[in-house]
């Protein structure tokens, strides 16, 4: 697994992290010193041939430079299976005309962030966020997770699935983060992006749930959802 940040965040994350390798992206000038500057993309780019799935969007930002790299990357050529959360569909979002998506995407918005990207209310996302998911995975040809209590995951063909989970142990911050990392490494081990976010939302979700059951309804960290991810992966696997 390699983690590939801002040049400045990069001496901070390797401290914390010793299991990643790490590459360093070049970043903006002046006001922008510390976000992602477009030419990353051809630094990511000409890494990708090596991976079996790409994680796009976790603490990326929204600046500028940031939307350019977003821009450029997604115009730059051939992706393996790719997962984008967070600021990256915030980016997606603000770009006056989206990129054509590369096939084998997962999609993974929150209420607010579907919302941007359809330039609804999310009063209106929420209200009919089944039939939300699904026009939208057809439209952009990629499979929509979008989440909340009892997350919807639809694909391009019109399948629909919910996942039987809502406990607030999962609203909390970092927590979507999570969800993301655990559909990577389902798209690497070649699950289609469908079923790798299928299972990937159980077994969030399940782990959500334990956390909830141990610690209590609030107050659970998303970083307490990690050491339980191996318990609820062995149950499956007995059961």
């Amino acid at each position: 697994m390699t983690g590939a940040v801002a040049e400045p965040v990069w001496p901070l994350v390797t401290g914390r992290l010793a299991e990643p390798t790490w590459l360093p992206l070049p970043t903006g000038t002046g006001d922008a010193v510390s976000t992602i500057a477009a030419e990353a993309a051809a630094v990511v780019q000409e890494r990708l041939a090596g991976y079996d799935a790409l994680v796009l969007g976790c603490g990326l930002g929204t600046a500028a430079t940031t939307r350019e790299f977003v821009k450029a990357l997604l115009h730059a050529g051939t992706f393996p299976a790719t997962i984008i959360d967070a600021d990256r569909l915030n980016n997606l979002a603000r770009l006056p005309a989206w990129p054509r998506l590369p096939p084998q995407i997962v999609l993974t918005p929150h209420p607010a962030e579907l919302a941007r990207l359809c330039d609804l209310s999310v009063t209106d996302v929420v209200a009919r966020r089944w039939e939300l998911a699904r026009e939208q995975a057809a439209a952009w040809n990629t499979v929509v997770l979008a989440k909340g209590p009892y997350t919807v995951i639809a694909a391009p063909d019109g399948t629909l699935a919910v996942l039987p989970v809502a406990t607030p142990a999962l609203a909390t911050a970092g927590t979507g983060d999570v969800l993301a990392g655990i559909i990577g490494g389902l798209l690497a081990q070649g699950l289609t992006p469908f079923r790798a976010a299928c299972v990937g939302a159980w077994l969030h979700g399940k782990a959500g749930e334990q956390c909830a059951t141990e610690i209590g309804r609030a107050g659970v960290m998303a970083s307490d959802l990690l050491p339980r991810l191996p318990q609820v992966i062995h149950a499956l696997s007995a059961a």
